[in-house]
């Protein structure tokens, strides 16, 4: 089972994509116009048809988002023949957070790069007659230099040093098995959700205070999900699992290219934007919107502000959950119940390179487990780039932790996660055989104000509806990102199908073609507890089967 894992306006569309990236590698030459600053509250506003607003998302441990719904959905539109939008974007680069830094040094003194965000393009080994992910689609067309990884190449480890527990990851498959039926009666018998610790333990897999145990559950589970299995539900656990995995495949690759992995999203954005490209708004943050059923206007930072006849909106969940934006008027009570009631989930990579001469780990092993004696989750993957395929002789280790000790890790200062690190090193290697690290880097997703996390989970107990809530427009205003994904949430390819697919939508009711297109999307103002079968339909985001095969 394991895998791994703002502005408008008001001619026809606005579709306002405001993202964030960090990149200092090479990209495709786009850059943008800024907005005229309003000088009073009288001043007249920028006019667009589409405002696309893409605010930087992270999604899933291997993959990526915010960007690639904002770029979807402009890309949606001119295949649509609208080309009369804006897309604004927090920072100076687009891509989202599928972004990448230098880092170190190699043997020539030249930096390596490393990504900060998405790290995988997965689902590669597709069935002949089976789907394609689009992300590993576009992958391939820029060609993104990539490298398998064998999760089947680990090594585990307590505070005593190596100590052989693998067995465990094969008695967590065995109980996942069951785990993945239960979730199927779950759905197709309008049967209640639970979370998927409880699901677990029905299955059999019980890890009580066995920290060995616990350290396999968080390989199999956390890693992926970027949450426990106490704050997951059952049912959509599986359903996202099966949808990617099993639809398309259970293999992931991981991204090495010099370009970054963000050159996917460049590439795309340059083939209907140009150089210099008035529509697109750069160093541009959202503050307020004001919306209604004939139009949408945004306000931003630097009293600039933009009208449009429709908006998207690809703020992160965690940008939407912190009022990092406000909405005038507020947003409906059943709008910000499913907002709230989602959940967005951290996730930390630390980086560390050590003198490739003193490199004391194996380097022909991918992965490293650790079991720490007193908590759960303290400093357990530990993945290997100086390796075969990788960057081998660069004597790069990262390690990664989620939820409360990426929470940890990001309010305390870099040398204090380093000495902590260092000391779990310590205790697997030996306290003689691990150097001090010549570089040191990771990020704080969890305190940047135009994240406030990495990519969002589905909480034990929320119903379909619940989730399209969170996806439903509200007038003229229009969602989307990996979040809003029914089946994707937390992959980047969820991101690229919700964004295309309001791209698509708008496009439709900008032209009228009296398709349907442009019906007003559904929503529950009255939640029940349970969902129906007949409601896992188009209208709620269900586009395909949870139960796949393609992928097996």
């Amino acid at each position: 089972m394991q895998i791994s894992f703002h502005q408008f306006i008001l001619t026809g569309v606005a579709a306002l994509l405001v993202g964030l990236a960090w990149t200092d590698g090479q990209t495709v030459s786009v850059s943008a116009s800024p907005l005229r600053r309003r000088q009073d509250s009288n001043a007249t506003c920028q006019k667009t048809g589409v405002a696309i607003l893409p605010w930087l998302t992270w999604l899933s441990p291997h993959y990526s988002g915010a960007g690639t719904a904002g770029i979807t959905a402009a890309q949606a539109l001119v295949n649509s023949s609208v080309t009369d939008f804006l897309i604004v974007e927090y920072l100076g680069h687009i891509g989202g957070r599928v972004t990448h830094t230098t880092f170190g040094a190699k043997a020539d003194g030249t930096p390596y790069i490393i990504e900060l965000g998405a790290n995988w393009v997965g689902d590669i080994a597709v069935s002949p007659d089976g789907p394609e992910n689009p992300i590993w689609t576009l992958a391939q067309k820029y060609n993104l230099t990539n490298t398998y990884s064998n999760y089947s190449a680990i090594e585990t480890f307590n505070e005593n040093g190596a100590a052989d527990f693998t067995y465990l990851l094969d008695d967590f498959e065995d109980a996942y098995s069951v785990f993945e039926q239960d979730a199927g009666y779950i759905l197709s018998e309008n049967l209640q959700d639970r979370s998927a610790r409880s699901g677990l333990s029905l299955a059999g897999w019980k890890p009580g205070r066995n920290m060995e145990a616990q350290a396999t559950e968080w390989w199999e589970f956390d890693w992926e999900y970027s949450s426990s299995p106490d704050e997951s539900s059952h049912e959509f656990t599986v359903v996202n699992y099966n949808t990617t995995f099993y639809q398309y495949s259970d293999e992931n690759n991981f991204v090495l290219d010099e370009r970054g992995f963000n050159t996917f999203i460049q590439g795309e954005a340059s083939t209907f934007l140009t150089t210099d490209d008035p529509r697109l708004l750069l160093n541009t943050i959202v503050t307020n919107i004001s919306y209604s059923d004939t139009g949408v206007i945004v306000y931003n930072e630097d009293g600039s502000c933009i009208s449009a006849d429709y908006a998207i909106c690809t703020f992160s969940l965690g940008v939407l959950q912190n009022n990092v934006v406000t909405f005038e008027p507020e947003l409906p009570a059943w709008k910000q119940e499913g907002i709230e009631t989602f959940s967005m989930g951290t996730y930390t990579k630390i980086f560390m390179q050590f003198p490739p001469d003193q490199v004391f780990w194996n380097t022909s092993t991918q992965f490293f487990l650790y079991a720490d004696p007193i908590e759960r989750g303290y400093f357990p993957v530990f993945q290997s780039l100086d390796g075969p395929g990788f960057l081998p002789g660069s004597g790069i280790l990262f390690v990664t932790v989620v939820s409360s000790q990426s929470y940890r890790v990001e309010n305390q200062d870099d040398e204090t996660t380093k000495q902590q690190v260092l000391a779990v090193l310590r205790d697997m290697y030996g306290p003689t055989n691990v150097p001090m690290p010549t570089a040191f880097l990771y990020t704080r997703w969890s305190l940047e104000p135009w994240a406030y996390g990495s990519y969002s989970n589905w909480p034990p107990g929320t119903t379909l509806e619940m989730h399209q809530n969170l996806r439903a427009n509200v007038g003229r205003l229009f969602f989307a990102g990996e979040a809003t994904s029914t089946e994707y949430y937390g992959f980047l390819h969820g991101a690229w199908f919700e964004g295309r697919s309001v791209g698509e939508r708008i496009a439709g009711c900008l032209k009228g073609n009296g398709s349907g297109e442009c019906e007003e999307g559904v929503y529950y103002e009255v939640l029940r507890g349970t969902t129906n079968q007949s409601q896992f339909d188009e209208r709620n985001g269900w586009e395909v089967t949870s139960f796949q095969t393609y992928g097996l």
